[in-house]
This record gives structure tokens, sequence and C-alpha cells, in this order.
């Protein structure tokens, strides 16, 4: 029996909903770690929902 990834897991999970569609799957962050251990965390910029204020 295959053990599904991660990410086909993820994907199961955000598509299972009656209204849910291929882009709820999407990536929304993406997490880099750099040579000296410091993790940057972006969002995407077609993310529906981003952190912040509104407007600014």
């Amino acid at each position: 029996m295959d053990e599904k990834t991660f990410d086909e897991k993820r994907h199961d999970q955000l598509t299972t909903a009656p209204k849910a569609s291929e882009a709820d799957s999407a990536k929304r962050v993406s997490v880099d770690e750099q040579s000296d251990g410091v993790k940057r965390i972006d969002v995407a910029d077609t993310a529906a929902v981003r952190p912040g204020k509104p407007g600014e």
C-alpha cells in the first residue's frame, strides 16, 4: 500500500469540502532557510488573506 505524501494529503484535505476548488489547495506561503539558520517566510501575492492591516 502506497503512503500519500504530505502534499497529496494536504490537497485531499483542502479539496474535499462540497464547495472547494483546486484553487483552495494552492500554496500560500514559501519558507526558505538560509545558511545561517534564519528562516524567511513569504506570503504569496495570490493569497486571498494576507497578514497585516487591509489597505496598507
